[in-house]
């Protein structure tokens, strides 16, 4: 029945958090141990005093199946404490007012049926599963991982139920829904999608979780719902698809095509008992081939076939209506694509080919690319693509061949695509540098493409608006150029592009906007053109600026007009400044060039973002009398909540109604104080950054805090973009159980995010990391000297953390900045550049040709002169490219070789963020204990000892 559902109670909360927490220790998660433990042992028995309240150790308590002790291990230094241990260790849980955060409800996700007059709620599960569901065997194969039994990506995650309601126009309608009927107890749903003319519901169901048995589980099944009547049925009972690349697409309203396991599959490959032969590998002398250090790559014959095995699919065409299905295409196929052109009489089909490649994943693997009609009967080839394990590791590079293969939005059935005249390699000087092609089925589907679009730039994609006008958009790295162009999509010559704008786009405070879509009958989105009456008073003329050469490139400025578009379109922008930034709303002539601001977030109070166009029901046209914008609202204590931004045509003004009341998802900690602070570097780069304090803190009462600063460098081109403000004093203050924000409620300040701009110049040939060490040091030391001139932070008491990049930047300033910081937090990181000789994160060059700023960027390189206590923590299944775990062995080997105090933590099963629910509860506590060691008073105190007493012996 028809009820409304309101957010859980703090009560309901703090219940539902306690029985997992609970249930966590009865697994054998435990407490954090007595600070004592990093410098001795102590008993199973020990008492760990955190928070003012004695916590007792679980041990020798059963683990669930599949999962596995944490490693750690630990060098400490100085003094009748020094050993090195390593330890096998059962999860712990970290103190309870940061425990709080990890355990929440998470809000429905929402989404607008096609009609813009209903809600589809997809509701989720906890956040973080159990590490059970990680310790699931999985296949690591050309860069995926595979859940076999169910013929997908492992570790996916899901919803746990869907209901609709109607587009709120009341408060009584806000939340208010009704479940779908006839779903099988504990499904977990997927790839949830609404049909065209919104009358059905398609989704995937699966079964997963450690409830469920390995006999249970199987690929999932396609599912449909009646939205009149919330019924929900299977529609291909008993037959499982094939999710690895495609899962289905709506060929038209009542009729789907499903990506399945191939009929009368033969059991899987089984690795033979001795290997056919050695594994070789052949490079042809003057062939470059560099690649960056991928994950999951194939190693033999074998894992070949295991891909092929999993990866192989076949399509069904099946109707909504009646569930009859037929085959579709020509049988199994490594599939990777199905996509419909607009009016659903021809598909892109994509399949990647042998043979496969031991040095790229499978999105370099050979691939063809071909259109079929309605009945899956092949109708053109557009390209048969070899091996793409040559793409240069610059910027701009790409795969030679057709490439950006498309239906055009505004057209019943016309391909388009764009093939590189560089052959890729952005380091050649040629001109067109990419063309865009373009061939109608209807009228010849063999017939050759035709040349449409050229750019000089990497072609950057093209926005269609109809009535044979688009936006084509080309860009470049080095200078950080950015192009948009007026074009006529119908080819007529006397129409040449027209430049609409050219402009550097690190540049956060010049950003014009971007323009808002519309959706079409069909399903198709185009820029959303406005008709009606238009205001003609308050445009601002478009900016006309000489050419000017400016880091590194020379800016184009628009000609005069000759051929009209008659279109305004709506920009949406963030509204960057140096006060932060004010989203808006512009309608931009797009003849003229001239804007009109017809809503602006308002200066104080609350960041409000537009999204996007929800008046477009059936091809309705775009008016200002009847426009309406999902909008979300937030203010730094209340969560984000979604409007509808209505524009009343009596008074020309915005009036936003609330269709959303998701709960706060952190109610123990509402509302911490937070500051922007606005600061300089000592070469005059201006920077900034947030600063949290915890609630009912005052510097002049209470005296500096202990602070942790956590951040993640950025590369700019210039110093200009670099001192750039990119967020609102009025974001909400979002606290996840992985951001820094926690030890909030420990009684620590926070600077988050402060930025640490490492600026080179391409027009003087400078690359940022040639003074990565210089800079990053100067940036670090201006936040710090800030905060202790404002008197929140002890200068004695500052550590510093940060994921990944900013793990790097960690280790990194521990080495060359020991007086700034007195320990350091680094989390999935990567310390020893000669590990990622192809380039990492924005260095192109290689190891080979920037050696010297390869090792000087290394941490691995400076152990020697690392003296304060780092903590490292790791997943063992890192997949992310560059952060191999090995970078955090190698790296705590080469700290303990040196005599460095500290501890590496590896987690079972995790990658590159931590998932599991014991995983993110057993960091926490482990950072908790660390902050709660080095940055007391007492360790402080002990700091000072140990140097008074070194310069004392350094004298004698």
């Amino acid at each position: 029945s028809c009820h409304t559902e309101r957010p859980a109670t703090d009560s309901l909360f703090r219940v539902m958090t306690s029985l997992r927490l609970a249930a966590t220790l009865a697994r054998g998660c435990v407490r954090p141990r007595g600070l004592h433990r990093l410098a001795g042992s102590a008993s199973s028995s020990a008492k760990a005093v955190v928070g003012g309240v004695a916590h007792p150790r679980v041990n020798n308590v059963p683990m669930l199946k599949g999962t596995r002790f944490v490693r750690v291990a630990t060098a400490a230094s100085g003094g009748d404490d020094s050993k090195t241990t390593t330890e096998d260790e059962g999860y712990m849980m970290p103190p309870p007012e940061v425990a709080q955060f990890v355990e929440r409800p998470q809000n429905p996700s929402i989404s607008i049926s096609p009609m813009r007059d209903q809600l589809l709620y997809l509701m989720r599960p906890p956040p973080y599963p159990l590490v059970s569901e990680l310790a699931r065997p999985e296949l690591k194969l050309a860069g995926m991982r595979i859940d076999e039994t169910q013929n997908s990506r492992s570790r996916m995650s899901g919803n746990t139920g869907i209901a609709i309601g109607p587009m709120p126009t009341s408060e009584e309608e806000i939340n208010s829904f009704e479940h779908f009927d006839g779903l099988p107890d504990g499904a977990t749903l997927n790839y949830v999608s609404w049909g065209v003319d919104a009358r059905h519901i398609a989704f995937t169901v699966r079964f997963a979780g450690p409830e469920v048995q390995e006999t249970d589980r199987a690929p999932p099944e396609l599912w449909i719902a009646d939205v009149a009547t919330r019924a929900c049925r299977p529609l291909l009972p008993g037959r499982g698809l094939n999710t690895l690349f495609e899962s289905y697409s709506w060929l038209d309203k009542d009729t789907i095509v499903a990506c399945v396991v191939p009929a009368g599959r033969p059991p899987r490959p089984q690795r033979p008992p001795t290997p056919p032969g050695p594994r070789v590998q052949t490079n042809f002398g003057g062939n470059v081939a560099q690649a960056r250090t991928y994950a999951d790559l194939l190693k033999d014959s074998h894992d070949g076939d295991l891909f092929e095995y999993f990866s192989s699919s076949e399509f069904v065409k099946v109707s909504v209506l009646t569930g009859e299905v037929t085959p579709f295409g020509s049988g199994p196929a490594i599939h990777t694509r199905l996509d419909p052109s607009p009016d659903g009489n021809f598909i892109i089909m994509e399949s990647l080919q042998r043979p496969f490649s031991y040095a790229v994943p499978c999105g370099r693997f050979p691939k063809r690319v071909w259109i079929t009609d309605r009945d899956g009967r092949e109708v053109r080839e557009v390209c048969n693509l070899p091996m793409a394990d040559n793409i240069p590791i610059v910027h701009n590079s790409c795969r030679e061949g057709p490439r950006s293969i498309n239906w055009r939005p505004d057209r019943p059935a016309e391909l388009y695509w764009t093939e590189a005249q560089d052959r890729g390699d952005p380091r050649l000087d040629v001109s067109p540098r990419d063309i865009t092609y373009t061939a109608d089925m209807h009228s010849d589907p063999t017939a050759p493409g035709v040349a449409t679009f050229q750019t000089d730039l990497r072609y950057g994609g093209v926005s269609w608006a109809g009535e044979g006008v688009g936006l084509l958009y080309e860009s470049w790295y080095k200078s950080r150029t950015i192009r948009a162009w007026v074009v006529d999509t119908d080819g007529r010559t006397n129409r040449a592009p027209r430049l609409l704008y050219d402009r550097d786009y690190e540049d956060s405070y010049s950003d014009p906007g971007s323009p808002l879509s519309r959706r079409m009958p069909d399903g198709t989105y185009l820029i959303a053109n406005v008709t009606g009456s238009i205001p003609e008073s308050g445009w601002k003329p478009a900016k006309v600026m000489a050419e000017e050469a400016k880091n590194g490139a020379t800016r184009m400025t628009p000609g005069p007009l000759q051929w009209e578009t008659g279109m305004i379109l709506v920009l949406e922008g963030e509204g960057a400044s140096d006060k932060g930034d004010r989203p808006f709303l512009d309608l931009l002539n797009l003849d003229t060039g001239a804007t009109k601001r017809i809503w602006q977030c308002p200066e104080e109070g609350a960041l409000e973002r537009p999204g996007s166009i929800i008046s477009d029901t059936n091809g309705a046209p775009i008016t200002l009398d009847t426009m309406q914008i999902l909008l979300s609202r937030e203010t730094p204590s209340e969560n984000p909540q979604y409007y509808a931004l209505e524009l009343n045509g009596s008074d020309g003004t915005l009036k936003p109604r609330r269709i959303s009341d998701f709960p706060h998802p952190h109610p123990g900690l509402i509302d911490p104080p937070k500051e922007i602070l606005r600061y300089k570097r000592a070469d005059g780069v201006e920077l900034n950054a947030t600063l949290y304090t915890p609630p009912g803190y005052d510097a002049k009462r209470d005296g500096p805090l202990p602070t942790i600063m956590w951040a993640y460098p950025r590369e700019f081109n210039s110093a200009e973009a670099a001192g750039q403000l990119r967020d609102s004093p009025f974001r909400f203050t979002s606290i996840s159980p992985m951001s820094p924000l926690v030890w909030l409620s420990r009684g620590y300040a926070v600077l988050e995010g402060p930025s640490l701009p490492i600026i080179g110049s391409a027009a003087e040939g400078v690359e940022p990391n040639d003074t990565y060490v210089e800079q990053l040091v100067a940036g670090a030391r201006a936040a710090v000297e800030e905060v202790v001139r404002r008197g929140v932070t002890d200068p004695q008491r500052v550590g510093v953390g940060g994921h990944s990049y900013g793990a790097f930047m960690a280790s990194n300033l521990l080495a060359h900045a020991p007086d700034l910081f007195a320990c350091a937090v680094a989390r999935s990181g990567a310390y020893n550049r000669t590990l990622t000789p192809f380039g990492f994160q924005s260095e192109e060059r290689t190891l080979w040709q920037a050696p010297d700023t390869y090792m000087k960027m290394s941490p691995f390189m400076h152990a020697d002169i690392i003296k304060k206590p780092i903590l490292l923590i790791h997943g063992e299944e890192d997949t992310n490219s560059g952060t191999n775990v090995i970078q955090s062995e190698r790296f705590f080997a080469a700290l303990k070789g040196n005599g460095a105090d500290a501890r590496l933590v590896l987690l079972p099963h995790e990658s590159h963020s931590t998932r599991a629910f014991e995983s993110v509860c057993h960091t926490l506590a482990e950072t908790s204990e660390f902050f709660d060691k080095h940055l007391s008073a007492k360790a402080v105190e002990r700091e000072v000892d140990v140097a008074q007493e070194e310069t004392l012996t350094s004298k004698l």
